[in-house]
């Protein structure tokens, strides 16, 4: 048992809790000897203020207490999935994972040149920490989340995707590309929301430029009501699995000028 290990009595977690919860003016924190003792044999789980008392007693990172009852900060990208918002934003869930799972070991005869099974090419997954990938990252990306209902981007950037966002090229482009896959797609910020889409910027305003497809009409935004946070660099997208658009969504569009 932790306690027992570092030479503890129930009476020492008591006391040590009482100054804790003193220094916290909050009574939560307490940890009475009746209490600790249910945590110890009924099996009662601790609020989260007495788990924090526990971490720090037993000189414990928060998120070993955690764990002990089943809670993995660490968040899953597949725990991500049950929730779609609605709205488009950007996703700080996973900034604080520590260690991720990568493929380190490949199969002798992966091309990269060719489409594949990429699951079938991985000999070996292995639980990597971050620190380790420091040297690929780019501190000045960021990432978001295309919400469940915007459809600004359909079908290039399905609603439910992840996008990676580089922050560096937040200039909008004034041409030069040949077709609608080489055209960058800005992420930017409104007053009220996030968006991504293609972009015209002109002396007064910025115009919002949605997919020829998507049901969204075009947006013309002052320059203080927007802001371009980064060109979109990478996406994280489910095939397979969109449901039709609803009718509704497909209304013809209100007339606009040209773009």
């Amino acid at each position: 048992m932790t306690r027992e290990k570092l030479g503890l009595t129930m009476r020492d977690v008591e006391t040590a809790s009482e100054r804790l919860a003193r220094k916290h003016a909050n009574e939560e924190y307490f940890v009475p000897i009746s209490r600790l003792s249910d945590f110890e044999t009924k099996g009662v789980i601790p609020s989260i203020y007495r788990l924090y008392s526990l971490a720090v007693i037993y000189r414990r990172d928060f998120r070993e207490p955690l764990a002990w009852y089943g809670v993995n900060l660490e968040v899953s990208v597949s725990d991500l999935e049950i929730s779609a918002p609605p709205r488009s934003h950007f996703s700080h869930a996973l900034t604080k994972t520590g260690a991720i799972e990568l493929p380190v070991r490949m199969d002798p005869s992966f091309d990269p040149r060719k489409t594949l099974n990429f699951g079938r090419m991985i000999e070996q997954w292995g639980t990597v920490p971050l620190i380790y990938l420091e040297g690929l990252s780019r501190v000045d990306y960021t990432y978001g989340y295309i919400g469940s209902e915007d459809l600004t981007m359909y079908p290039i950037l399905p609603p439910s995707s992840f996008i990676q966002v580089d922050e560096s090229k937040n200039k909008v482009a004034e041409g030069g590309w040949r077709s609608e896959y080489e055209r960058p797609i800005y992420f930017i910020e409104t007053r009220e929301s996030h968006v991504c889409s293609w972009c015209t910027l002109t002396r007064d305003v910025l115009i919002v430029q949605p997919h020829p497809l998507s049901p969204v009409s075009p947006q013309v935004l002052g320059h203080d009501e927007a802001e371009v946070l980064g060109q979109v660099v990478g996406v994280a997208m489910r095939l397979g699995e969109w449901r039709s658009v609803p009718d509704s969504a497909l209304a013809p569009k209100e007339p606009s000028a040209p773009i």
